[in-house]
């Protein structure tokens, strides 16, 4: 797949288990727009692909990128997704433990209010925290869903 063909980004899913509870990782989309939104905002730390980058490669930099912590283990592919607005989404699941508190996402500038004039800088995401899969299922973008289904039938 080559990034320029179609939008596509590729995320990390870093999940683990308390008791016989499985547990992911989500994160809260930073900026003005999502400021007040909850359920059906939060999102898999996630980014654009490079044309050429390799997907796992673009996922892990990306998950880094957004949370400031670079997990280690055993990917897993949990395949794609198209998402409403038309972008493909390929996710990886590792399992890890990290502490939210320590988040350190990147910066993005953007003028806000739209088409005022001034720009405003913001964090890539605004928080992580970890959530049940029945939690997750309800904080998560519509669009992918389909993955803690796909986490959860692994076997994980």
């Amino acid at each position: 797949m080559a990034g320029s063909a179609q939008k596509i980004s590729a995320g990390l899913l870093l999940f683990r288990r308390r008791g016989n509870e499985l547990q992911v990782l989500l994160g809260h989309p930073g900026g003005p727009y999502w400021a007040n939104k909850d359920d059906g905002a939060w999102s898999i730390p996630k980014g654009g692909v490079a044309d050429g980058e390799d997907l796992l490669a673009a996922a892990r930099r990306e998950f880094e990128e957004e949370t400031g912590h670079k997990p280690d283990g055993t990917f897993v592919l949990l395949g794609e997704a198209r998402q409403p607005g038309g972008k493909l989404v390929v996710v990886y699941a590792v399992e890890g433990d990290w502490d939210p508190s320590t988040l350190r996402s990147n910066i993005f500038s953007m003028q806000w209010p739209r088409k005022s004039g001034p720009m405003g800088e913001f964090p890539e995401l605004d928080q992580a925290q970890w959530f049940s899969i029945e939690e997750a299922e309800r904080k998560i973008l519509k669009g992918q869903v389909v993955f803690l289904s796909r986490l959860v039938n692994h076997g994980s």
